[in-house]
């Protein structure tokens, strides 16, 4: 969103756009992180000793969460209504602060502890193989950057929140003066588009977490010789070649006869999908779940929060 466009309006269609490309942040964010170990010493409070910082008693991670944010800070990202810190004791920004347009009513609603809470205990054991490859500075990175993503695609939830409340101010204001949070939460609650969303979630990690050898290059080969594909998935024969008649196996695998070469497309397309299912660099699994058991919820969770401040 555009918040120095004062004359911009909330709409759902707008934050939806926004949504799913923190998608994209965070599934890339994730790919990042797994690449090096679990790094549990990186998380250890006291682990670490730090030069002009004797006293300091936290982990290396909130240590580096804090510098990052400092420098963040001075060039005003926490003036932004979309982000959010995790530390606390920031610098001014050394930019003049600019005249943006928030949308919200003013709240102090932050649920970071609570989203570093979850990726510390829930995401990066089963993101990250178990062991120590010494790569802190470069383990703690990854982590600053799904942290920041996390939190942005979470408080997102209160312009969500105060979009659905104008477009219908009565049906939430009797809620929300009733401080009906169980009504507020079915209200605010799409099944229908959440499912979709994990759907879609699980297809963009599916693709974002291949990786791709010679095999699977040279296998769009054929394809590229003339090879189609509509919309339901069939590959359609080359230009010229010819179908054989149907039949049982025909049906199962087809294949198409070129001049001199036999080739046959499904099955190197499901040789292809089953090299890509074993060389993906995330768990599906676990990308589709950190959201339905963590993000929605917690996202919900600020909605609620932010409409019992809004009236």
């Amino acid at each position: 969103m555009n918040f120095l466009d004062q004359n911009e309006k909330l709409s759902l269609d707008k934050l939806r756009n926004v949504l799913v490309r923190l998608e994209d942040t965070i599934i890339f964010g994730l790919i990042e992180r797994a690449q090096f170990s679990r790094n549990d010493q990186i998380y250890v409070q006291g682990a670490f000793k730090f030069d002009g910082a004797p006293e300091y008693a936290g982990s290396f991670l909130d240590w580096f969460l804090h510098e990052t944010e400092k420098i963040h800070a001075r060039v005003r990202r926490y003036t932004s209504p979309d982000e959010y810190p995790f530390t606390d004791n920031l610098p001014a920004p050394i930019l003049p602060v600019l005249d943006v347009k928030s949308h919200l009513v003013p709240n102090k609603i932050n649920v970071n502890e609570h989203i570093k809470s979850m990726y510390l205990l829930n995401i990066v054991p089963s993101l990250c193989r178990a062991g120590d490859d010494g790569n802190y500075g470069s383990a703690a990175t990854r982590d600053v950057e799904c942290l920041q993503a996390l939190s942005k695609r979470i408080h997102y939830g209160k312009f969500i929140a105060e979009a659905k409340f104008q477009a219908d101010p009565d049906g939430y204001t009797a809620l929300i003066r009733a401080r009906d949070t169980e009504g507020l939460m079915r209200r605010l609650t799409n099944e229908a588009v959440e499912l979709k969303l994990l759907k879609r979630l699980r297809r963009k990690a599916e693709l974002y977490g291949q990786e791709l050898d010679d095999e699977d290059i040279d296998a769009p080969a054929a394809a590229d010789a003339g090879a189609e594909s509509d919309d339901s998935g069939i590959v359609a024969p080359p230009a010229g070649a010819t179908a054989p008649a149907a039949s049982a196996e025909a049906t199962h695998e087809r294949r198409w006869s070129g001049s001199s070469d036999s080739v046959s497309l499904a099955s190197d397309a499901s040789s292809a999908a089953a090299r890509r299912a074993r060389k993906s660099r995330l768990d599906l699994d676990m990308v589709v779940s950190l959201y339905r058991d963590f993000v929605i919820p917690i996202t919900k969770l600020v909605e609620v929060q932010y409409l019992l401040v809004r009236v």
